[in-house]
């Protein structure tokens, strides 16, 4: 049994209209609510549907080895299912992320492409196998 109904995840960023520009206006997570005010600036973005996937060091360097060739990503990464990870990433490198791999296909069969946010944040974009 749980009482979880929603995974929130806050970022706290140094360029809060640089993220905006790539969080919601690139990437195009829908705003649902803005809760600035003079105490400081927010926006509540929606992400679709969240999960929680928890690795050992051993996986997370499994991972970053597939995805990028070596470790690079620190304790947190955003893995965002995404419909041509390929074309995103494209997308978010235009609105200020760097690259940090080019789109490969994973042994799973995923495509996998690694950006990094203005604020650091690395990005897997994931599209999923086709399924036969």
């Amino acid at each position: 049994m749980t009482d979880v109904t929603e995974l929130r995840i806050a970022l706290t960023v140094d360029d809060f209209d640089a993220a905006v520009a790539l969080y919601r206006d690139a990437l195009g997570l829908p705003q649902l609510e803005d809760w600035s005010s003079d105490q400081g600036r927010v926006l509540l973005l929606d992400a679709g549907r969240a999960t929680l996937e928890l690795f050992d060091g051993a996986q997370a360097a499994m991972v970053d080895d597939v995805e990028v060739g070596r470790r690079v990503s620190g304790p947190v990464r955003f893995a965002l299912r995404v419909g041509d990870a390929e074309a995103t990433a494209a997308a978010l490198v235009r609105a200020g992320a760097t690259e940090v791999a080019p789109a490969a296909i994973t042994p799973w069969g995923d495509r996998n492409a690694r950006v990094a946010a203005p604020d650091g944040m690395q990005l897997t974009l994931f599209s999923a196998a086709e399924v036969s």
